[in-house]
């Protein structure tokens, strides 16, 4: 794989980095342990990260063993219909389909044909020089898998993003009692602010402690003006395309390019074509209650006293 555009701090570390789509090289990974599994590492240890480890994924024809990280991950399902076994239980996914798998808790993957996904995983993994810090526990189960149900309440660490999920307008009407998804709540709420629509997917509902993923629509002209925040974020761009300034820097994202900033690392983004944009997004370590933005803006009248 290509070696990323990256750029360093005053301090020498990296800031933030960009991946462009035809850059990215999926390789073989755990032959001991699978077959027809590639993956490229998009965010880890060798790009500067400390909490964020993020994975783009290819399983063809073929399996993980069953295994456990002492890393608490998540995925978000970009192609195909992986079979994901979590603690216990075969479930079939599907573009969208998205979940949490806790520290400790053992899980296994096949897939007849391609699949592919994003995968998170915070702390970012270890390198080869450090204790391991994923351990496989046995072949990957065979069993048939059951269909994704969001109602069944044995799937608390799963999720479906739907295509009305991010539809504002469609959220502000009663849903049907006979909806195929997780019943009415805070659950399904979106958050939508000055033309930007931001959906949780994986956080403590899920029981994801150390981090969070989250989708984000951008109607056209919204924009997010320069800050910063006390952790880490990574933008797996899914469509259209959106300028973003990072300490200073300005590149135009398409779909495919994977972004990440650093803590402390001030950024802005906005949309300039007159479309829609929509990305997915993940934060690590998860934000605090408070003072998980800070916005130059807010402090510029401060600047001269």
């Amino acid at each position: 794989m290509a070696a990323p555009v990256s750029a360093a701090s005053a301090t020498g570390r990296t800031s933030h980095l960009l991946h462009r789509r035809d850059e990215i090289e999926l390789e073989p990974a755990l032959p001991d342990h699978s077959r027809g599994l590639t993956r490229a590492v998009l965010v880890g240890e060798a790009t500067g990260s400390v909490h964020t480890g993020l994975i783009l994924v290819e399983l063809e024809d073929g399996y993980v063993d069953t295994h456990v990280h002492s890393f608490e991950s998540s995925f978000f399902v970009l192609e195909g219909e992986p079979v994901l076994y979590l603690d216990g239980r075969g479930i079939r996914l599907r573009p969208n389909a998205c979940g949490a798998v806790p520290v400790g808790m053992p899980h296994a993957w096949r897939s007849d044909g391609r699949a592919r996904w994003i995968e998170m995983a915070s702390p970012r993994p270890r390198p080869p020089q450090q204790p391991p810090d994923t351990f496989f526990l046995g072949a990957a189960p065979e069993d048939p898998p059951a269909e994704l149900d969001l109602r069944d309440p044995r799937n608390r660490h799963l999720f479906l993003l739907a295509d009305d999920d991010m539809d504002v307008a469609g959220l502000s009407r009663g849903m049907p009692s006979s909806e195929p998804k997780v019943s009415a709540s805070m659950a399904t709420a979106a958050l939508l602010y000055s033309g930007i629509t931001v959906k949780m997917l994986v956080d403590k509902r899920l029981d994801a402690q150390l981090h969070t993923m989250f989708m984000v629509g951008y109607q056209p002209g919204a924009q997010a003006l320069p800050h910063d925040h006390p952790f880490e974020e990574s933008y797996y761009m899914l469509e259209g395309e959106v300028d973003v300034v990072a300490d200073g820097t300005r590149y135009a994202l398409h779909p495919g390019d994977v972004f990440w900033t650093a803590v402390g690392c001030v950024h802005a983004f906005y949309e300039t074509k007159g479309g829609t944009v929509q990305w997915l997004e993940t934060s690590a370590p998860g934000p605090p209650d408070r003072h998980s933005y800070r916005f130059e803006r807010d402090w510029d009248s401060l600047g001269s006293a």
